[in-house]
């Protein structure tokens, strides 16, 4: 029946249905189950992509025998609920929300975790109490408190008192996906930043020194491409501090650079920085350090073949 448990023979026709190309609402109607119940089916069970219906069976009746025997879930509100004020059917709502949960999970995200950011980001208001997603979601309160707990580390969610109630509301900002973005940025930054340490520890004339200078510079590229890269100014500042180091012939501090050029150190560093950052910017030349820390421009590795080297003198 319409609203019981799926059987194995459901479960072939929704993977059949998903050979096919067709939507979780065109399954559901062929089976006549509510298209929640497919999602949830197939979000559970490997996604779209994996969706294995002999496998979905076992492993769902192995939950079930771990559970005991317990009555199933009241399914959602089918397609006859009433809409809301705006006109939409909360049956559509319910089944976008699991598939935004499903790409989630497919993403690496807890699947709890998954469908509460799901739960809020559906809710016109951007926020619910701990009751409301516990009833929403039909789990424990517990079960919501990981995932807010989970959430929170991530900063897609935040807190905060509702002084009428006096209870808490979970919240998802406007400006959440920006955030995130830029803390990928920042992680990414940070990758580069470790691997250019890597890179001059290991030296990247050796096999494993650059590897790690390459990882450098992807790392150092997807940064860039995630926050905007260098401003005009601190590219011309490169160009510049790159041009007094080869005329200088000999390695520099970034103080003797700064009095040279009689600019204040910080921006000496930035520049110094964007050129072990960007090697884009400093081809063909790159930076390297002595013993004291000064820098000096060599020729960058890989623009000369070791028998060219040897050729012009330097080996």
């Amino acid at each position: 029946m319409p609203g019981g448990r799926l059987t194995h023979q459901d479960r072939r026709s929704i993977a059949a249905g998903l050979a096919e190309g067709l939507g979780y609402a065109e399954i559901a109607r062929r089976l006549d189950r509510p298209t929640s119940t497919i999602s949830r089916e197939v979000a559970r069970n490997g996604g779209s992509d994996g969706y294995l219906a002999d496998h979905a069976h076992y492993s769902t009746e192995r939950r079930a025998r771990r559970r005991g025997p317990v009555p199933p879930p009241p399914e959602s509100p089918g397609p006859s609920a009433a809409a809301d004020a705006h006109g939409r059917e909360p049956e559509a709502v319910h089944g976008f929300a699991e598939e935004f949960a499903a790409l989630m999970v497919a993403n690496g995200l807890p699947r709890m975790a998954a469908r509460v950011l799901a739960r809020l980001v559906t809710t016109d208001s951007g926020a619910l109490t701990a009751a409301e997603l516990v009833r929403g979601l039909r789990v424990s309160p517990a079960s919501v408190s990981t995932a807010i707990g989970y959430l929170e580390g991530l900063d897609l969610v935040r807190r905060e008192r509702d002084p009428r109630q006096r209870r808490e509301r979970y919240l998802i900002d406007d400006d959440v996906w920006l955030r995130t973005w830029l803390t990928s940025a920042r992680t990414n930054a940070m990758l580069a930043d470790v691997s250019r340490r890597g890179a001059e520890i290991l030296d990247t004339a050796t096999p494993a020194g650059a590897r790690l200078d390459r990882m450098r510079q992807f790392f150092v590229q997807l940064s860039d491409d995630m926050a905007g890269g260098p401003t005009a100014a601190v590219f011309s500042d490169t160009l510049t501090v790159l041009a007094a180091l080869v005329h200088a012939g000999t390695p520099r501090t970034a103080d003797q650079l700064a009095g040279a050029l009689g600019w204040p150190l910080e921006r000496v560093a930035d520049a110094l920085d964007s050129a072990e950052r960007h090697p884009d910017i400093a081809d063909p030349v790159s930076l390297r350090y002595d013993e004291s820390g000064a820098r000096t421009v060599t020729a960058r590795p890989g623009r000369l073949t070791p028998a060219q080297r040897e050729a012009l003198g330097h080996p």
